[in-house]
């Protein structure tokens, strides 16, 4: 029996038919079609009894960057970025608040890519990832790590190791199906939203116009602030108090197998896991305004653009304009090693190649109109 659900698809002023598909057969319901609204949720069948959820989020306007209060904030003993980032230099790469319009609407993962879903796309594909190629590696946690006292901090705990992927990232606990694929790259990332566009597309499924890419750095920026016109720290708010049950980040949990937790600037309560998370664990509460998931902590994400150290782009940024190329994507978001500082709204950072892959690193997919970048290496001047 088949099972066909027509939504539409507003982009400005032109209407898009999408039909998601819900198991097999030719079974056309038709009833009358209406625009999607604000929290809208479909289901997209990956098959294999395999589902992605995507959200609707209408167009609007947004502030990009932080105040100059917000950077001390992230630098101070609450915050915690002076101490893991290198005395909080970074925090000027988020820019001054200004006011930034997403013209089009789009649909956006409700969570990262998940385990099971990229492990679906590459039983299908038989596509091997950056990490797993010949001279491959995967940045992971070193279980030799032990923080120490004093000046300095400790040393980094990541460090590059060739026989780990996503497949087994090292975490030091049972990977799960429901945790944030990571340890894939950009260039990665990108194959998994051209298997889903080309399946899609094959299924009748996908309208002319639109496909599944990684989000721009404005839809993302605009999207972790859940509809909030302000320049907030997170997306409920600025305070920490309010924190608690909606995030993933540095806090009180001993690490695998180790008598100590993560060091520094932390959150004073449990949340349930020393390295990552499940998709959506805390439910509602880790929900914003749009109704999106662990927008903060858990795993970076991705974004389509080119990292400008001066701030993020309304229009998508690339190295060279004219060549749509990128060699150093940004990542958005913060993860779950991270301090309350480092996983705000506005922190931004690039990453150094379209090949790196951390198991501190993730995706969610974004459906949206054409939008399209060149992976280069990184270049060697």
């Amino acid at each position: 029996m088949r099972f066909t659900n027509i939504v539409c698809l507003f982009d400005s002023t032109l209407v898009f038919l999408l039909t998601v598909v819900l198991g097999v057969g030719v079974l056309a319901e038709v009833g009358s079609a209406k625009e999607p609204s604000q929290g809208d949720a479909r289901k997209i069948s990956l098959g294999g009894g395999v589902d992605l959820e995507i959200v609707f989020i209408p167009p609007g306007e947004f502030k990009m960057g932080s105040t100059s209060a917000e950077k001390e904030w992230a630098v101070s003993e609450e915050g915690g970025a002076r101490f893991s980032s290198g005395g909080g230099y970074r925090e000027a790469y988020e820019g001054e608040p200004r006011l930034m319009r997403v013209k089009n609407s789009f649909w956006m993962g409700r969570t990262e890519v998940t385990v099971k879903q990229f492990r679906k796309f590459v039983n299908e594909t038989g596509y091997v990832t950056d990490a797993e190629k010949p001279g491959g590696s995967a940045h992971c946690f070193n279980p030799e790590w032990k923080p120490r006292l004093g000046m300095g901090g400790p040393p980094h705990p990541w460090v590059p190791m060739p026989d780990k992927s996503w497949r087994d990232p090292n975490h030091g606990v049972k990977e799960q199906d429901n945790f944030p694929v990571v340890a894939v790259s950009y260039n990665d990332m990108k194959a998994f939203c051209a298997w889903l566009t080309k399946k899609e597309r094959a299924a009748g499924t996908l309208p002319e116009g639109l496909i599944y890419r990684l989000p721009t750095e404005a839809e993302w920026a605009y999207a972790c602030r859940g509809g909030r016109s302000d320049s907030s720290y997170f997306w409920w708010g600025n305070s920490l108090n309010d924190a608690k049950g909606r995030l993933n980040i540095s806090a009180i949990d001993f690490l695998p197998n180790a008598d100590y937790v993560w060091p520094g600037a932390k959150l004073i309560w449990s949340d349930g896991y020393p390295m990552v998370s499940p998709v959506d664990h805390y439910g509602e509460r880790g929900r914003n305004g749009f109704g999106l998931a662990d927008m903060c902590g858990g795993v970076w994400e991705f974004t389509l653009d080119h990292f400008d150290p001066k701030g993020g782009h309304e229009e998508v940024y690339y190295a060279d304009a004219k060549q749509q190329t990128v060699w150093r994507p940004v990542c958005r978001g913060g993860n779950f090693y991270d301090v309350p500082g480092n996983a705000r709204c506005a922190v931004r950072l690039g990453i150094s190649s379209v090949t790196y892959s951390d198991t501190r690193d993730g995706f969610r997919v974004c459906l949206g109109v054409v939008r399209d970048s060149k992976s280069v290496p990184v270049p060697s001047n």
